[in-house]
């Protein structure tokens, strides 16, 4: 067993993966970078289709500290985005660290409150700690429907090329940003695009005004405000989306995450996309679907989100609440073990460039604050008050706000694990002398 107990084991090398390589590096933090990939950039280098561009904008993608090329448009395509990430990892050097095509199968936590690790290949090796940034837009969701669909069925992870669409009828599952996606792509190659939503979505255009619609001013603003200014706004430039053939959304704007889409209503609008309710059941390649009406497709594209999961740590170690609510406090650290970091699980209203910087600084502070605490920093966070996230998404102005307020409150935690580790130390040492004080001679305090 091959022993990096000096080092941090770091999961993964996508965005979130090389921010935090980045901030370890410069606070003097060693560490080793596994990537199951052969290169850099996570999602944008494997996991979308050729044709993609970021749904948020350039602004509000890009790393905090490394703009991207002023020559990229507002929305940069999926090959921009992959030669983005190669570029910051070539800058910073973070390549040096990374390990390729390893993917790491198992994390243990030891006794000495080191990690044991494990890679596909058999290799096992001691480290520190483990940073885990493995991503959260690959475990596929499927959705389940009485009968059987004897057509394509694939998940929106698993569409790549036009060809995949061209020439068939399609139906497109669910009223996120990858449906609206793919939905449109079939309204441009395909002989029918079908879309089914089981409830109303909030879609909004990816310009307002002439800019990109993540860039508004009004996301400053609280969120009622928010709300009612954005509300005010899409009456004005989209109208009712009963016109459009949808339903009205069932939650308030930002509850869940909004749809930002122009290319759907505008094919909802010139006939190319046809909307209809949720699927009832499937008879061969007949969909029937809630109120009696029915299609037949040839292949379904099920865009129907991911779950939040991490394979390689023990079963329910990281609980994950209604699959994809990591309960983390500070969104990185469990109560019960130390020198385990879980980073980047949570969704953001728009690119997560902006947050990444910040975070994994913030992450390693409290990397070098638990070498200095003796109880893990998780269960210092609970016991002063922490909550658990009820929510996957996350309002990334108050996000900044929280991590500056953040670096300025946490060294305070020191006086706190002082003080429960007196708290702990006398409960131990009251229930040692309940269990002996039958028997004096047995007594050791």
């Amino acid at each position: 067993m091959k022993d990096y107990s000096d080092k941090f084991l770091v999961i993964g090398a996508g965005p979130c993966g090389l921010g935090v390589a980045k901030a370890l590096k410069e606070a003097g933090i060693s560490y080793v970078q596994a990537e199951a990939d052969d290169n850099v950039g996570g999602n944008w280098y494997h996991g979308v289709y050729d044709s993609a561009h970021i749904i948020s904008s350039r602004k509000t993608t890009e790393y905090a500290d490394f703009p991207m090329p002023r020559d990229y448009p507002d929305f940069p395509s999926q090959k921009q985005m992959g030669d983005y990430y190669a570029l910051y990892a070539d800058t910073f050097n973070l390549r040096e660290n990374i390990e390729f095509n390893t993917k790491v199968v198992m994390c243990l936590p030891r006794e000495d409150e080191s990690w044991e690790v494990e890679t596909a290949n058999g290799e096992k090796r001691i480290y520190k700690g483990v940073i885990v940034c493995n991503g959260h837009h690959w475990d596929k969701r499927f959705p389940d429907y009485a009968g059987e669909f004897s057509g394509e069925w694939l998940h929106s992870k698993d569409y790549k090329k036009t060809e995949q669409l061209t020439g068939k009828r399609v139906l497109v599952i669910g009223g996120g940003n990858s449906a609206c996606d793919v939905v449109s792509e079939a309204a441009r190659v395909s002989t029918q695009a079908h879309l089914s939503l089981r409830r109303g979505y909030w879609f909004l255009p990816k310009t307002l005004f002439g800019q990109p619609s993540a860039e508004s001013w009004a996301l400053y603003l609280p969120v009622f405000l928010q709300r009612a200014i954005l509300k005010l706004m899409l009456k004005v430039v989209v109208g009712r989306y009963e016109d459009y053939g949808l339903p009205h959304p069932d939650h308030k704007l930002f509850e869940h995450h909004p749809t930002v889409s122009s290319e759907v209503l505008h094919y909802l609008k010139h006939g190319r996309i046809a909307p209809h309710k949720d699927i009832e059941k499937f008879d061969g390649k007949t969909v029937h679907f809630v109120g009696g009406e029915r299609i037949e497709v040839d292949t379904i594209v099920c865009a129907t989100g991911y779950f939040v999961s991490f394979p390689f740590l023990p079963e329910g170690l990281v609980p994950v609440k209604n699959g994809n609510i990591a309960q983390l406090y500070a969104g990185m650290v469990l109560p019960d073990y130390k020198n385990l970091y879980v980073f980047g699980t949570q969704q953001i209203r728009y690119g997560v460039g902006p947050l990444i910087t910040p975070g994994a600084a913030l992450l390693a502070k409290m990397i070098k604050m638990q070498d200095e605490m003796q109880l893990p920093l998780g269960l210092v966070l609970k016991e002063s008050g922490a909550k658990l996230p009820d929510t996957h998404l996350i309002d990334p102005i108050a996000s900044l706000r929280r991590m500056k307020i953040a670096n300025w409150t946490l060294p305070l935690l020191f006086g706190k694990e002082k003080k429960l580790r007196k708290k702990f130390a006398g409960k131990s040492l009251q229930k040692a002398e309940i269990s002996l004080g039958s028997n004096p001679d047995m007594r050791v305090f």
